[in-house]
């Protein structure tokens, strides 16, 4: 099942990058031609935001977030293992008050429309509470697989 959401996040995300490339791409054209497209910019803000959205809960899955390790480089083993989980926590902990206001953002954008878009402001801003719950659940689960040792070091090597 993990797997499988992370699949589409890595999907949706790719996708959505894809999607900004051939806009930005629809707009420098166009400066070329004797018509432009308005809807391009508004367009390119929120594909780049469900991709940040869609990819930043498979960065935390693959330990792939910038880290400064010179001090935890030298953590031993269940000193670096607490406090691996304290990140954790902490970051479950941002990411389920980013998901509970995103969830009250997206309420606010159910009458908005976008400015140039036919799309309702709603489906942008849930982009929000989407990825602060992806981010909670994709914590609890490093939380879950550091207490059970199964969670690697960031630089790859297994716990002892």
């Amino acid at each position: 099942m993990l797997k499988l959401v992370e699949r589409i996040l890595g999907t949706l995300s790719i996708l959505s990058f894809t999607g900004v490339i051939i806009v930005v791409t629809v707009q420098i054209l166009s400066r070329f031609l004797p018509f432009s497209y308005v809807w391009t910019e508004e367009l390119t803000r929120y594909l780049f935001l469900f991709a940040i959205s869609f990819g930043t809960p498979l960065a935390l899955m693959r330990n792939e977030y910038i880290n400064v390790d010179l001090l935890i480089n030298k953590m031993k083993g269940s000193v670096r293992k607490f406090y691996d989980i304290g990140i954790y926590i902490v970051i479950l902990i941002l990411t389920l008050v980013i998901a509970n206001e995103g969830y009250k953002f997206m309420l606010l954008g159910h009458n908005q429309q976008a400015a140039t878009l036919p799309i309702q402001m709603s489906v942008v801003h849930a982009s929000i509470f989407f990825m602060g719950l992806f981010i909670s659940i994709f914590s609890v689960i490093k939380i879950v697989k550091l207490i059970q040792n199964k969670e690697p070091y960031v630089d790859g090597s297994e716990e002892e």
